[in-house]
């Protein structure tokens, strides 16, 4: 967590207030873990003065891009965020509690400032997160070693039967770990296998090619629900939409943090297992083990 619809949230922001904009000032936290070893004041150097052309999303990766490179690119890890100040129109966020008025927000590690005046932070309250510069993020580490996006660029039937055919992991492992595809976390690859009646612990490779049809189609239906509605805040309230408020998509969740409660399609309890120290949950009724 965040997820793609929630790192899409954040991309919508960087948009409306970074794009056409010039960065006029850059801080920087002196954080050696989320920078990697990246010194402030290279980092600083590489910012002041871009104008942002435009934002870049790539399964939970962001990134700005500038009229010069090197770029930079973000990761949010478990808490990290993108926030603006109130005075244009958003709500602070920080570590999921809501922060009214403070500016800048707790936790910041990177502050930056444009030529009209708007202002963006990102900040990590756990410190999981990264910003990196990079060249050109598509071709590049992390994002070049990712799978296709889940949303925007979900491979062909074909080559996705190809990713997986030789692949005996449990299918719900192999979606989080983001290489046949990019973008999925627990919540969202939970939601997906359960409309495509496929069992988390089926073997990557035992999928027809009807599963995968299947599988493409529910991970982009519950993505795009899931953006539509602002994402998935849970009880916790680690995730909050940039204004504050909660996403709305909770109660559009139909296995996921629902063990015990009943099935909305057979009314069979919902059960949980751990794969791979992650949580599923799963209707055995609607996915059996066996194909």
């Amino acid at each position: 967590m965040p997820e793609l619809p929630e790192v899409d949230a954040a991309r919508v922001l960087l948009r409306r207030v970074a794009a056409g904009r010039t960065i006029s000032r850059v801080w920087c936290a002196r954080d050696p873990i989320v920078f990697e070893a990246l010194p402030p004041r290279r980092f600083r150097q590489a910012l002041l003065g871009r104008r942002v052309r435009g934002v870049g999303r790539h399964g939970k990766h962001l990134w700005l891009e500038l009229d010069e490179r090197p770029w930079p690119c973000f990761h949010f890890g478990m808490t990290g965020g993108f926030h603006a100040p109130r005075t244009q129109g958003v709500r602070l966020v920080s570590s999921g509690h809501r922060t009214e008025d403070a500016w800048p927000p707790r936790f910041v590690k990177l502050r930056l400032t444009f030529d009209d005046g708007g202002e963006l932070a990102m900040s990590d309250a756990r410190r999981l997160g990264r910003i990196r510069l990079r060249a050109d993020p598509r071709s590049e580490s992390p994002i070049s070693e990712l799978g296709f996006d889940a949303l925007l660029g979900l491979p062909s039937l074909a080559r996705f039967s190809a990713l997986l055919a030789e692949r005996s992991a449990p299918v719900k492992a192999l979606l989080l770990d983001q290489g046949p595809i990019s973008g999925l976390g627990n919540i969202y690859a939970d939601e997906a296998l359960h409309i495509a009646g496929i069992h988390p612990l089926r073997p990557g490779n035992s999928l027809s090619p009807e599963d995968l049809e299947r599988l493409r189609t529910a991970v982009v239906q519950v993505l795009s629900i899931a953006i539509e509605n602002g994402g998935t805040s849970l009880d916790d309230l680690a995730y909050l939409l940039p204004d504050g408020s909660e996403g709305e998509n909770l109660d559009q969740l139909l296995v996921y943090g629902r063990a015990d409660l009943p099935c909305g399609n057979c009314g069979t309890p919902i059960e949980r297992i751990v794969i791979r120290a992650r949580s599923s949950h799963f209707c055995p009724q609607c996915q059996p083990i066996a194909p």
